[in-house]
């Protein structure tokens, strides 16, 4: 697959009304199932810098990180206000419509990481979105894409509604992340707690490569 090949067929959905619409009244509740929650989280806890200023995107009333790490700054952007409101671990959010405008606000190399938790399947303009986290994100710093098998059927787009299965949707965000250019190789992990008994959950992670001359 090539960035050429990602056309209108590939992102059509079955609901094409406003977004806005879609998401204006607020859902408090959780996307996955709690073992799911509590995998990612520690995900989370093993590989997000302590201390350091982290995006958390297409973010809700929950963020999934661990309550005990401190970090410098997490700034959540979402559709909701009410659920931006509830995440009591966000210092800052702002609402942006993603297939609207994949341009985001801040400054190159604004921050050490980025997250997008169980959302990604909804994104109209995946390539564009992915070049503007490269650009958000300092010299060796990560994102990391997670999925589950759940979503909102009518707002995922067809690609990610024809996948088979995680191995299908793990290569669609490593795809995500190639044709974006900004990013090393990505790696896949399967932080799956019990595959009978909970959610799926996985995790694509990719670096912004180091300036030349760094270690």
């Amino acid at each position: 697959m090539s960035e050429m090949e990602l056309e209108a067929a590939h992102v059509s959905r079955i609901d094409e009304t406003d977004d806005a619409l879609f998401y204006a009244s607020p859902r408090l509740v959780k996307h996955i199932d709690e073992p799911a929650c509590h995998a990612l989280e520690n995900w989370y806890r093993d590989h997000l810098p302590q201390n350091g200023s982290i995006l958390d995107m297409m973010s809700s009333w929950v963020s999934h990180f661990p309550s005990d790490i401190k970090y410098d700054h997490i700034c959540g952007m979402g559709m909701n206000a009410e659920e931006l409101k509830e995440n009591a671990i966000l210092d800052k959010w702002l609402i942006q419509d993603l297939n609207e405008n994949p341009i985001l606000p801040f400054g190159n190399q604004a921050f050490d990481a980025c997250t997008i938790a169980v959302s990604v399947q909804y994104l109209k303009r995946p390539t564009e979105v992915f070049k503007e986290i490269s650009r958000i994100l300092k010299p060796g710093a990560f994102a990391a894409i997670s999925f589950s098998n759940r979503m909102f059927p009518t707002k995922a787009i067809a690609l990610w509604r024809a996948a088979t299965g995680p191995v299908d949707h793990a290569r669609v965000v490593s795809w995500y992340f190639k044709s974006s250019g900004g990013f090393e190789q990505a790696e896949i992990f399967d932080i799956s707690p019990n595959p009978f008994e909970s959610d799926p959950i996985y995790v694509v992670k990719a670096r912004v490569p180091l300036a030349p001359g760094q270690i």
